[in-house]
């Protein structure tokens, strides 16, 4: 489980294959001795697994639902991405909980300067846009974001000063795949609801550990 506060900038070293994986080789300001092999890190939003590291780098390995579910088919030599690792029990969970499984890719669609912050809007597939509210919650490729307005298959985003100088969001450009994370808790919801094909009140909220 991650919170969607990004810890530092990773760079894509070097981009193998392994059977229908991709192995992809990180450095990053992470220590490596912090690491152990087969914990999870959230690599632009994208929970990988550590299969191997040494003095500079990590390496994990990418599945074949994660290449088609997220922008790592895009990935180069070169490319920067977002990295959190794993929370701890007893951290402060600062952003909102992200399982680092990402449910598609989004397109950005629209860059906006306003006084020292970027307004971003996203279009994704509509399917999607019942799990989405007005001051809800959305993981763009690893970030923790408040969703200011919605509107159909588009959300937009407001990025401060202090996530566009310590993330990948000073790369974007209108066109630009990310990779979209809907909040896990109204994803439930969403899904209890329409199981009990019923309404939704409080006190069955209760009755189900709410």
């Amino acid at each position: 489980m991650f919170t969607g506060l990004v810890e530092t900038i990773g760079t894509i070293e070097q981009i193998t294959a392994r059977k229908n994986y991709k192995v992809l080789r990180v450095n990053s300001a992470i220590p490596t001795s912090d690491l152990t092999i087969g914990e999870s890190v959230s690599c632009d939003g994208a929970c990988l697994t550590v299969v191997s590291k040494d003095a500079n780098s990590f390496t994990v390995e990418a599945s074949q639902e994660t290449i088609a579910k997220t922008i790592l088919r895009n990935y180069k030599t070169g490319t920067e991405i977002n990295l959190e690792r794993a929370v701890r029990v007893g951290d402060r969970l600062g952003g909102h909980i992200v399982s680092g499984h990402v449910d598609c890719t989004g397109k950005i669609d629209e860059l906006r300067k306003i006084g020292d912050s970027i307004e971003i809007t996203v279009s994704f597939d509509i399917q999607y846009s019942k799990f989405i509210i007005d001051k809800g919650s959305i993981t763009i490729n690893g970030i923790s974001l408040t969703i200011n307005q919605t509107s159909q298959n588009r959300l937009t985003v407001n990025i401060i000063p202090h996530t566009d100088d310590v993330t990948t969001v000073h790369d974007f450009v209108k066109g630009n795949e990310v990779n979209l994370e809907f909040d896990v808790v109204g994803k439930y919801l969403y899904k209890f609801v329409q199981s009990e094909k019923k309404e939704l009140t409080i006190d069955k909220l209760l009755e189900s550990g709410w």
